[in-house]
């Protein structure tokens, strides 16, 4: 083999990788998406049609109509939204502390049992939760979501922020106090502009987070209804029929604010990963 083989060879190998990828997670969003504007009647024909024949968009349309999707995209922002600045605020406070007293025992522990508690499944914990939540009058509320929501984003986001702390020179917090800079200016003016890319990622795969989540809302609420379990909502004409065009256009409509996340925000998702996720 010439020097130019090898040179194409790596190319090659790489860019076939790739293509083999791309199909792979590509290809079920596609067909997602195809059998969300086709209509019911054609969804199984045969031979299989890769490209609709006729395109409809009365399952969204039903969505609106039949399920009030509107009023649980409403309800999913809401509680996202407020989960996000939780995680972020207390996330802050939680990873600064435990990063700037790693010599403390209690707060080493601490910090050790709040990453273990994810190890934990949340089947396990649902049940005296539940109890718990009943009692102080939480159930199915939006202040109960929430706080379910943040306690379950705060191990991951205080890991990330942690680890992305520790690589910041704790002299420039010195530097800034002996120019007279109190305790909140250096933290709000100092250190939190230097998180921002962390801050940037757990924001992202939070949101995420929120978006997949299953089990909370379905478990902890009846009447406030959020886009993940509204897969459950969907009408069935008979326990032996499942309506996979409006499972299809539902399940689209999730995942399409995901993915124009990820598009817009990936280098910020990866910056974030490597410079918090790797200790050093």
């Amino acid at each position: 083999m010439n020097s130019k083989s090898l040179k194409i060879a790596p190319f090659a190998l790489r860019w076939s990788m790739t293509a083999i990828m791309a199909v792979i997670v590509l290809l079920p969003l596609y067909w997602i998406f195809i059998s969300s504007i086709t209509p019911k009647g054609s969804l199984f024909a045969s031979p299989i049609h890769y490209l609709p024949k006729s395109v409809t968009f009365s399952n969204y349309r039903d969505l609106f109509v039949q399920m009030n999707i509107g009023e649980m995209t409403y309800n999913t922002m809401i509680i996202t939204l407020f989960s996000l600045i939780a995680s972020v605020v207390f996330g802050i406070a939680a990873a600064y502390a435990f990063a700037r007293n790693e010599h403390s025992r209690g707060l080493g522990l601490a910090y050790k049992l709040l990453l273990f508690s994810t190890l934990i499944p949340g089947i396990i914990t649902a049940r005296p939760l539940y109890d718990f939540m009943k009692s102080v009058k939480l159930i199915d509320s939006y202040t109960g979501l929430t706080i379910l929501y943040t306690s379950a984003l705060l191990p991951f986001s205080v890991m990330i922020l942690h680890n992305f702390l520790k690589q910041i020179p704790i002299t420039i917090e010195e530097a800034a106090e002996v120019d007279g800079a109190n305790f909140m200016q250096i933290l709000f003016q100092i250190v939190f502009p230097l998180m921002k890319p962390a801050i940037a990622t757990i924001s992202i795969i939070n949101f995420i987070t929120c978006l997949n989540d299953f089990f909370t809302p379905l478990f902890f609420s009846y009447n406030i209804k959020v886009l993940s379990v509204g897969i459950t909502l969907i009408p069935r004409a008979s326990n032996f029929e499942m309506p996979w065009d409006m499972i299809s256009a539902m399940g689209w409509f999730i995942i399409l604010p995901i993915i124009l996340f990820v598009l817009i925000f990936e280098k910020n998702i990866m910056d974030g990963i490597m410079a918090g996720g790797v200790k050093q």
